[in-house]
């Protein structure tokens, strides 16, 4: 498996640690145009496929951030048509450049939530909090009431549309399911929930190149056991991408932790990715903050990053030589 590193758009020092990290895979959000948008145009992802290759990064994957998310076309409003075609235009650019896995969700309107960033966790470290409860009864978006049946049906317009895209182009979709996996959250539901739902959208449009990105984290929150997703979804070649972070409690209230210390046996993750000879990018993802941190970019503050990084590559180099030895013993 291939461990990468989330590069941000603007320069920074992680660019420089990652590396120094032995990190030679990465992830980038879409670059910006002249004017600060989100560009999907041929020479601003090759200069941005050049610039990861000249720092020694080889871009594995295109994630895009929350200001380019396809929300018109997921409420089926104006202009969502044009995101259709923008995305299918970023996806030809990919194949054309080697970039070989855009990363997606279907979450409408809100993406990630959380409704706390300054939780208290090991050693006072600030940690990112979801708790049902207080959103439960909030009221309605400008949207209103978003049913299942009707995001299901956009979903399958989607893929429907761009999966032959993707096939002609030979890059893969990787789906990432909703954070937090609840029922709804001020009335737009969310649809990818449950280790299910996963298996459902694989099969709307089935494809070599319609699957997921495996989200330990969001997995572990619906209460399903990690290490079995990724044994039977990998087992059908369908991971393509790993978010690899880890949660305590469960998708009504979680907080986020130290890749260490949460509800999952990492070990047993890394091993499995091993066994079902998974070899594709694996990022770390969502970290606390640390001392001297300001917790202005809660989850992806550099110190936790560099320990993830670390616990990560170490995890890796255990668990191959126990599947080796297991295989030739």
């Amino acid at each position: 498996m291939k461990i990468a590193e989330v590069l941000p758009i603007r320069h920074g020092e992680i660019w420089t640690l990652a590396g120094q990290a032995g990190v030679s895979y990465s992830v980038s959000r879409l670059p910006m145009d002249d004017d600060g948008n989100p560009s999907v145009e041929y020479l601003d992802l090759l200069q941005l496929r050049n610039k990861h290759r000249d720092y020694g990064y080889s871009l594995e994957v295109i994630e895009p951030d929350l200001n380019w998310q396809l929300n018109k076309f997921k409420l089926n409003l104006e202009g969502g048509d044009e995101e259709i075609e923008a995305c299918k235009k970023l996806i030809r650019n990919m194949g054309a450049l080697g970039i070989p896995v855009l990363c997606y969700n279907f979450m409408a309107h809100f993406n990630w939530v959380r409704t706390s960033f300054s939780v208290e966790g090991r050693g006072g470290a600030l940690v990112s909090e979801y708790d049902h409860s207080q959103v439960e009864n909030s009221p309605t978006t400008r949207y209103g009431i978003i049913g299942k049946d009707f995001l299901w049906e956009r979903l399958e317009l989607f893929l429907k549309e761009v999966i032959p895209v993707a096939e002609q182009s030979k890059v893969r979709l990787a789906i990432h399911p909703d954070d937090p996996p609840v029922d709804s959250i001020q009335g737009i539901s969310r649809i990818i929930t449950s280790f299910e739902d996963l298996k459902k959208v694989i099969t709307l449009v089935p494809s070599a190149f319609n699957g997921i990105t495996l989200c330990q984290g969001t997995i572990s929150a619906m209460g399903e056991n990690v290490t079995e997703v990724i044994r039977e979804l990998g087992s059908e070649k369908k991971v393509f991408y790993v978010h690899f972070r880890d949660v305590s409690g469960s998708a009504q209230k979680f907080v986020e932790t130290f890749h260490d210390e949460g509800q999952t046996d990492m070990y047993e993750t890394v091993k499995n990715y091993i066994k079902i000879g998974f070899d594709g990018p694996v990022r770390i993802d969502h970290v606390p903050t640390m001392e001297g941190e300001n917790n202005t970019n809660p989850g992806y503050e550099t110190k936790g990053r560099l320990f993830a990084l670390g616990y990560l590559k170490g995890l890796f180099e255990a668990a191959l030589k126990e599947v080796v030895y297991e295989t030739e013993g």
